[in-house]
């Protein structure tokens, strides 16, 4: 297992991975978070694109490098997005993740994130609510494990504290502010910053503990400069964007 120093060191060296490369995500969001995740991409050093388009999406999918699948606006023209999306991801063996939003507020949306799970993504990344319509059970440690590895996938389960597991390997991440569930696409954000990470770490469970770890450090540092929602959702992209080595490395709460 890696020592919270490396894994500091690891997303220091992902995130300026990202810078270096400027990696292209696509992303298939909700409405309500396109722009917040476009402008978080962007200060993480990523490209984003947002096209559900059925005359652009394929093309826009394969100068990607990687794929996020957000079901927080669930409608007709998101799914036949989402399957041809899938296809040429599949075609280009691209990573993506699976966002499976608000599924326990509806059983179409639930049985849709199944059929989706069964398409094989890089990482889910999911609240503990999401959880049970997903996978069934409660969303403790060791059952997120088993269907990680049932699943062969990453599961990213999000909170007041992070578990990241692959079934082999597990991490929980403590960094991060109560600002941040008050400011609305945070978590699309983060599912985003997930993506960019896997373009440039072939190891998913490394890049989603990169992208959270990045994600939850700008956040305590937005936090310490005010005490709302409002600017803390545009100072979190400043963080983000000036965000060092130094300063992951004093503030990673991990283990």
């Amino acid at each position: 297992m890696h020592t919270p120093a490396e894994l500091a060191d690891i997303a220091a060296d992902v995130l300026a991975r990202v810078r270096d490369r400027s990696p292209r995500v696509h992303c298939i969001t909700n409405t309500v978070a396109q722009n917040y995740t476009a402008n978080m991409l962007l200060a993480a050093g990523a490209v984003p694109s947002m096209t559900i388009s059925p005359d652009e999406i394929v093309s826009f999918v394969a100068g990607a490098e990687a794929l996020l699948v957000n079901l927080g606006t669930f409608d007709e023209e998101r799914r036949r997005a989402i399957a041809v999306a899938l296809d040429a991801a599949g075609t280009a063996r691209m990573p993506w993740v699976l966002d499976p939003v608000f599924i326990e507020r509806s059983p179409g949306r639930a049985a849709f994130a199944r059929e989706l799970l069964a398409r094989g993504p890089a990482v889910v990344r999911l609240n503990a609510a999401e959880f049970g319509p997903l996978f069934g059970g409660d969303p403790a440690d060791k059952v997120a494990a088993r269907v990680a590895e049932a699943c062969g996938t990453v599961v990213a389960l999000t909170g007041d504290n992070d578990i990241v597991t692959d079934g082999a390997r597990r991490a929980v991440i403590a960094n991060g502010d109560p600002l941040m569930a008050l400011v609305t696409g945070m978590g699309c954000a983060g599912s985003a910053l997930v993506c960019a990470a896997l373009a440039v770490e072939t190891d998913a469970w490394l890049a989603t503990n990169a992208a959270l770890i990045v994600l939850g450090v700008a956040g305590e540092v937005a936090a310490e400069a005010t005490h709302g929602p409002g600017r803390f959702a545009s100072w979190i992209i400043d963080a983000l964007h000036s965000l060092d080595r130094t300063t992951l490395r004093a503030r990673l709460k991990v283990s």
